[in-house]
């Protein structure tokens, strides 16, 4: 297709994107300095102005991580760097209908991997459905991730919770500029998936976000990765030891050492982790800091998170992805009883109750599911809808091409309906070839209508009512679309008051 170039003057100066296929973009615009030198673990501060017309036609870096993570297209990568603090903008070419709504974009990946360059999270389909789609770039892993303040020294602070300050510097730039692409900075949804669910989901607790989105999104909220700062503190001792550096001198060191050496460590503190459970993962936020002063679900049951409607919800099989990828769930029997093995046995036996076919292969894969997600959402919906309006879903549907391959309606298949993979993207057509193709596009149809009706008004549809402690209602996306009252009661009873921290 045709590209022509399109210009917006912003607060830091004038940026140039292009038209194609009647949306506007512009990628990789800066929101942040680079947190390079010595802004490394230094809360981000807003980008400096520049002069001239900045070109923003491609994606430049994301954060640092794996290279297998940055896949972009078959042999190609996007760079790793530091200097990653960007966004992307998607906008309808013609906005004369008033203000948009705008959605931001978190993208998950364990809090360790990801990119708002992944060609899935495009946002095209969304923005010419009526919004302007903004994604978001933060910093991961080490080096945004992991809590290493206690490692200051009086000569070099390192801050806490720097993902957290660096999406609560982009929200705010999404304030000041978002009109300039036909965006109403007065009505923001804030929605993500997985590890970027879970930064959805946290960011409701963080003070400083207040007023800067009206509504959010969390798709399969991840569970067990908030920790205090104890736990946070013996977590930065470990990760200074696998550096080979004394706490005392860690500070300096850390400013020092190259991005791929502190990936190395920070891939054996994760293995470590799992292998004797310190808590809870070693990487996301910390919560006793300014930056989060409370435990997320605990601000929610409490009322004092931010009180907008929500969506939260997951997918039928989340367990599945991860029989073959990522293995970092328990969802095999030696797994599930090394994670269970510090609850008091009375709260053991009450979780292996809910699944009857335990310790077979499917039981055990739902209920890594269930540890890892499930008792998320449920504890979101139970904390947060006492509060505030809270609708909860189930994505159950997966075409036959997944229910073959035995992933069925596992994690993050429900990106495929919201970003209208089905309809656009050569992978989606790939899945659903043949007879599928229709229900595909109706389940994406489904989704799409209530996610962009939610972001218009706070209610996703007439026909879904918020989540109660009364009726539990829960929206299923399949074939048939369909309301459901407390679908799994034993199992969603099963993990009520579970922690890891223990």
């Amino acid at each position: 297709m045709h590209n022509h170039p399109v210009q917006a003057r912003i607060a830091t100066g004038v940026v140039e994107g292009f038209v194609r296929d009647g949306v506007r973009r512009w990628r990789s615009i800066p929101y942040a300095r680079p947190p390079v030198g010595p802004l490394r673990f230094r809360a981000p501060q807003p980008a400096e102005p520049w002069s001239g017309v900045r070109h923003c036609h491609g994606f430049t870096n994301c954060a640092p991580q794996e290279r297998f993570y940055t896949v972009l297209g078959p042999g190609r990568f996007q760079p790793t760097s530091e200097d990653c603090l960007t966004l992307n903008v998607v906008a309808p070419e013609d906005t004369d209908e008033g203000p948009l709504p705008v959605m931001v974009f978190i993208h998950g990946g364990g809090y360790i991997m990801g990119s708002s360059a992944t060609p899935i999270y495009d946002g095209a389909a969304l923005a010419r459905r009526g919004c302007v789609y903004v994604s978001v770039n933060y910093r991961l892993g080490a080096l945004g991730c992991l809590d290493l303040s206690s490692l200051s020294t009086p000569e070099i602070t390192l801050d806490s919770n720097l993902y957290l300050r660096d999406l609560v510097l982009a929200l705010r730039w999404v304030q000041e500029n978002i009109a300039t692409f036909g965006g109403d900075p007065d009505n923001v949804t804030i929605f993500g998936e997985s590890a970027g669910a879970h930064a959805v989901a946290t960011l409701l607790a963080v003070p400083a976000a207040h007023g800067l989105f009206t509504r959010a999104i969390a798709e399969s909220p991840a569970a067990g990765l908030v920790r205090n700062t104890d736990i946070a503190a013996a977590f930065a001792e470990r990760f200074a030891a696998l550096l080979g550096i004394r706490p005392s001198d860690g500070a300096q060191t850390l400013l020092r050492v190259t991005p791929s050496e502190l990936l190395a460590a920070q891939d054996r503190l994760i293995a470590d982790g799992n292998r004797d459970m310190l808590g809870a993962f070693p990487i996301g936020p910390v919560c006793g800091d300014d930056v989060l002063p409370v435990d997320p679900v605990e601000a929610m049951r409490q009322g004092t998170a931010h009180r907008v409607p929500l969506i939260v919800g997951s997918n039928a099989d989340e367990g599945r992805l991860f029989t073959r990828f990522l293995r970092m769930l328990p969802v095999d029997e030696p797994m599930v009883e090394a994670v269970l093995a510090g609850t008091d046995a009375g709260v053991r036996d009450r979780i292996i109750a809910a699944y009857p076919d335990y310790p077979k292969r499917a039981a055990c894969v739902r209920l890594g599911g269930d540890f890892a997600f499930n008792a998320a959402v449920w504890q979101i919906a139970e904390a947060h809808g006492a509060h505030a309006p809270t609708y909860v879903y189930r994505y159950d549907y997966a075409p036959r091409m997944l229910r073959w391959s035995g992933m069925g309606a596992t994690h993050a298949t429900e990106l495929f309906a919201v970003f209208d993979v089905y309809r656009t993207g050569g992978f989606g057509r790939l899945l659903t070839a043949g007879a599928d193709r229709r229900t595909a596009l109706q389940v994406s149809k489904q989704v799409q209508r209530r996610w962009g009706a939610f972001s218009r008004t706070g209610v996703p549809d007439e026909s879904w009512p918020a989540y109660t402690a009364d009726e539990r209602a829960v929206m299923v996306f399949d074939r048939k679309t369909r309301l459901e009252y407390d679908p799994a009661p034993e199992r969603r009873k099963a993990w009520q008051g579970f922690s890891l921290a223990h």
